[in-house]
């Protein structure tokens, strides 16, 4: 592409790279200038102007944008028709957006013409956000960027994981020190979390806090639900402690306990008959965000969930400041409220 200052007997259909507005002549920028145009032009006194001109291999910007966003665009993604440049992809349903880094790098780094930015891996989207946006920078670029671009991407797309209506099964364990408010609250909580995914409680169970009590409520609930969440009266500080022991002593199993999500430390995902099951941390049982509500967002949109993943969550991970050790986040419900 050609860019420059350019002499009005040379200015038809070259495009305009600065707006003109002199003596009642108003041309914007990224005009394709006609001949009326450039007639125009000459009778409010210009004799040049600075214009982008495509050469032989080159393509328009909103063409380059389209090709490149249809390219990465997948499942339950839309494309909005391209404007001086910029394509925008939008989420057709509520779900999690499942976008690789690599892909986002590897588009970037094809040539600094074409870029691709996305919402963060992983987020949780609502029906018609945008979710990435493809701008092309000068007013044409070659088809050869273009296709390198498409090429780096190999075949990986962005894609929005629908949420899916699940059957949560909760069992709350109880100690006598767990306030009866406190387990109405979690429930409360646990249902607005829930609500947006279109999933549903179906069964809920209180039982004591001790191992087999506990083993005997999750064979109880596995049948009736989809996803089984454990709220234990006190948090999980081993493998060896009650909540692991009755998943591994019901027949389940354990995949990963602990993630570097802080809030959210102490949470164990595991399964039990080929479902999830989630052991939260005591943060969970407040609304704010914590790193319990990242590995339900993905299950909710049946996006497993596994050891590595959790792994992966450091970046980014420290969501609430923490002042102090060991009594970071003070209050009269601190320890049933915001444990980690």
């Amino acid at each position: 592409m050609k860019f420059g200052e350019v002499r009005l007997d040379d200015a038809v259909g070259g495009i305009l790279a600065h707006s003109v507005k002199r003596d009642g002549l108003v041309l914007k920028k990224g005009a394709v200038l006609t001949r009326d145009q450039v007639d125009a032009l000459r009778y409010a006194g210009l004799i040049s102007v600075v214009l982008a001109q495509l050469e032989d291999g080159d393509i328009g910007e909103d063409a380059a944008a389209a090709l490149l966003a249809d390219a990465v665009a997948g499942e339950h993604v839309r494309v909005d028709p391209a404007f001086t440049g910029r394509a925008n992809l939008f989420s057709t349903c509520a779900g999690i957006l499942v976008s690789e880094s690599s892909l986002v790098d590897a588009v970037n780094a094809v040539d600094e013409q074409v870029t691709l930015a996305t919402l963060p891996p992983f987020r949780t989207v609502v029906e018609g956000e945008m979710i990435a946006t493809v701008k092309v920078i000068p007013f044409a670029v070659s088809r050869r960027i273009v296709d390198a671009a498409i090429a780096s991407a190999k075949g990986v797309k962005l894609r929005v994981a629908a949420f899916a209506p699940l059957r949560i099964g909760i069992v709350s364990t109880l100690l006598p020190g767990l306030k009866p408010s406190t387990v109405e609250k979690t429930l409360r909580v646990m249902g607005e979390r829930i609500a947006p995914a279109g999933a549903s409680i179906v069964r809920e169970l209180r039982v004591p806090h001790e191992t087999r009590a506990l083993e005997t409520a999750l064979q109880s609930i596995e049948g009736e639900a989809d996803l089984i969440i454990v709220f234990g009266a006190s948090a999980i500080t081993d493998r060896r402690d009650v909540i692991p022991a009755a998943l591994t002593a019901a027949g389940g199993r354990i995949e990963h306990f602990g993630m570097p999500v802080d809030p959210g430390n102490l949470l164990l995902i595991g399964e039990l008959g080929g479902k999830p099951v989630l052991g939260a941390p005591g943060c969970a049982r407040s609304p704010k965000e914590n790193g319990f509500d990242w590995v339900l967002h993905r299950m909710l949109a049946k996006l497993p969930v596994r050891s590595a993943d959790i792994r992966r969550m450091g970046a980014g991970g420290l969501l609430m400041e923490i002042v102090s050790r060991p009594q970071p986040r003070l209050g009269a419900d601190a320890e049933e409220t915001i444990d980690e």
